[in-house]
């Protein structure tokens, strides 16, 4: 053998490697290896190629918001619709707007009955003396009593729902919707037909907050970044009430006569706005916020207005307002992430209700940036009960008892497949109408 100094070990590792060797010698691998490699040299080319970078122009363009442009970022994302491209729609100019709708030119008839229905209803005085809250047992039991049909869903304005308002009416349901590129809806949903919607477009950015007037709904305030608007269906007209370089996030009525209002301002100040005087602002105020997402009056002691911003959620009094150096009256501390929304119980104000990115209500609201973020808004039937979107599947709004206790859910497997950021509810009837983000409502 010539090993037999090696252990038993040693002999069986060099028998395998031995073996190894001649099975590979027979496999002839080095032949084969030379013929791949002459294969791939015939084939590969004399030089490759690389394509000459385009030419770019050395010209200076000036950097311009995507918003301004109208322009989505370019991500494809379930859930959201095409947008306009840039250049589509035209500015819209200061100064009144005729109430003339996008789809004019092909018949006025439809039109002229929405305005004709918006302008009676809104003669009509309603009865407030029997209005009162519910006992929650009652009021659950009217909740489950709602439902949403197919022909109570209709696409009545063309991009994400921003805002809401509903018709104060008990015999028509007039439903007011505006997007994030200007436009306003208006649905008579009780017309039953094709000819019920319509959209007009009387401003240039998203249409953030929405009121018809408290004492006369004949009135429809909209506001948007860069202007104050009071839709006039009466002279059939968007009259100009105050403009701003993209400043205004909301606003509400500082009395029951609609002529004031405060208007909060993504800057962080607020403004006060006189209807009488248009044009201009009688205040504007710094209350220390680095920005101011709601506004919202107290129902009953009107003096009080709620501030929500960043972490920032504050009651301060209008009657106190100065440039600078404002103190709130009172602190709604514990917000740890950005704040969408609060508003005051619609009774009595005692109790207020917010939407942060905290999740604190252990509710899932982190809608993302491609749809609106939530606002839970209270039911002005109901002190003590609010209503919110929500992201859980099924698809669903929310109502919630000021506890935290949920009331009830608002879903339907076969209508409702989106999520509902906005809500309104009618002021007297049982009536709910969700916004998605596709410009689609859904009334319950």
């Amino acid at each position: 053998d010539g090993h037999s100094h090696l252990s038993a070990y040693e002999r069986k590792r060099l028998k395998n490697i031995t073996e190894n060797a001649k099975f590979f010698a027979a496999l002839k691998l080095h032949e084969s290896a030379a013929r791949l490699n002459q294969i791939a040299t015939k084939r590969q080319p004399h030089g490759t190629k690389r394509p000459k970078p385009r030419k770019v122009e050395d010209e200076r363009a000036l950097r311009r918001s995507m918003r301004l442009l109208r322009v989505e970022p370019s991500v494809p994302v379930s859930e959201t619709p095409a947008q306009p491209a840039a250049g589509e729609y035209p500015q819209i100019p200061a100064g009144p707007v005729p109430m003339i709708p996008e789809d004019q030119a092909e018949d006025s008839r439809g039109t002229e009955a929405l305005l004709n229905t918006w302008m009676r209803i809104s003669e009509l005085k309603a009865d407030d003396a029997d209005r009162h809250t519910p006992d929650l047992e009652r009021y659950q039991e009217s909740l489950s009593n709602m439902v949403l049909s197919e022909e109570n869903i209709r696409k009545v304005v063309k991009s994400r729902v921003c805002s809401m308002a509903i018709h104060p009416s008990e015999s028509t349901i007039l439903v007011a919707a505006g997007d994030k590129w200007g436009h306003i809806g208006l649905w008579n949903v009780s017309c039953g037909s094709e000819e019920g919607a319509h959209i007009f477009i009387p401003h240039n950015l998203q249409v953030s907050c929405m009121h018809f007037s408290p004492c006369n709904p004949a009135h429809l305030l909209s506001l948007s970044p860069d202007s104050l608007r009071c839709g006039d269906v009466t002279r059939a007209v968007f009259d100009e009430i105050c403009r701003s370089e993209e400043s205004f996030s909301s606003f509400d009525f500082l009395e029951d006569s609609a002529s004031t209002a405060i208007v909060g301002q993504w800057d962080g100040a607020v403004a006060v706005v006189d209807r009488r005087t248009p044009g201009m602002s009688e205040l504007s105020a710094d209350i220390g916020f680095k920005r101011t997402r709601t506004v919202h009056v107290h129902p009953v002691n009107k003096q009080y207005f709620l501030a929500a911003g960043l972490v920032d959620v504050c009651v301060f009094d209008v009657r106190y307002l100065k440039a600078k150096g404002n103190q709130p009256v009172s602190s709604l501390t514990g917000h740890t992430k950005s704040v969408a929304s609060a508003y005051f119980s619609p009774v009595t104000g005692s109790r207020v209700v917010t939407v942060c990115a905290d999740d604190k209500l252990r509710h899932n609201s982190n809608t993302g940036r491609w749809l609106t973020r939530f606002r839970a808004i209270w039911d002005p039937k109901q002190e003590h009960c609010f209503l919110v979107g929500s992201m859980a599947q099924p698809r669903q709004i929310n109502v919630f008892q000021d506890t935290g206790k949920l009331l009830h859910s608002f879903y339907s497997l076969d209508y409702l497949s989106s999520v509902c950021s906005i809500n309104v509810v009618h002021p007297r009837r049982n009536i709910l109408v969700g916004g998605n983000s596709s410009g689609r409502l859904h009334v319950f």
